[in-house]
């Protein structure tokens, strides 16, 4: 596709197609960040539930050397939580380490409200970009004098202006895939720190 292809589409569109394009340029950045995210998340939260499995009764020196392994990773705050709280009752733990499960949330959800707008934004954006369009087509048949040509130019106008449509759902679709896929490792993410917590609170306070 040429420049002038490129621009006349745009032209017809109403110059929504280039902000269209923009759009998706957003929310494929938002994929690939959290992609490469969560799967950092989910991973470092298996490997810590499988490595608090190991750890002893009430052992400080082991979760001090998990505190340092896990220094990078998201759930590192459970576990400084725990720590801090290791001479306080179960229940003030258990409200110290949901508190830094609560500080983590934001970073879970971060970025997401842009797939979420591109979901419902793209297919709007196309739809008005066709009623341009097809603004514009039916100008041409009304200043149009030769009723054969200017029905061809209508209806290859129309055409062209069902572009924009055809280019937000496509945005449309992309989003709400990986929306609902973000979401499902949100959902993860977040059982994982509650298990996380569990194993922590019956490190010290459960029966050795």
């Amino acid at each position: 596709m040429d420049f002038e292809t490129i621009m006349h589409f745009s032209k017809m569109s109403g110059g929504l197609l280039p902000t269209m394009a923009l759009l998706l340029l957003i929310t494929i950045a938002v994929i690939v960040e959290r992609l490469y995210f969560y799967h950092r998340v989910v991973k470092s939260g298996a490997t810590l539930e499988h490595d608090l499995n190991v750890v002893e009764h009430q052992n400080s020196v082991q979760l001090k050397e998990l505190e340092s392994h896990y220094e990078t990773t998201l759930q590192v705050s459970l576990i400084k939580a725990a720590t801090a709280a290791k001479q306080q009752d179960v229940s003030a733990m258990d409200r110290q380490i949901e508190e830094s499960i609560m500080w983590q949330l934001p970073k879970l959800d971060r970025g997401i409200w842009v797939l979420d707008t591109s979901v419902t934004l793209a297919p709007l954006m196309g739809l008005l970009g066709t009623i341009i369009g097809m603004v514009h087509a039916f100008d041409i048949l009304g200043a149009a004098e030769n009723t054969g040509n200017s029905t061809k130019m209508v209806t290859g106008g129309i055409a062209e202006a069902l572009v924009a449509t055809g280019a937000g759902l496509l945005i449309a679709i992309v989003a709400v895939l990986f929306l609902n896929h973000f979401n499902k490792r949100m959902r993860v993410a977040m059982h994982q720190m509650d298990l996380i917590k569990t194993m922590l609170i019956n490190r010290f306070h459960g029966n050795s």
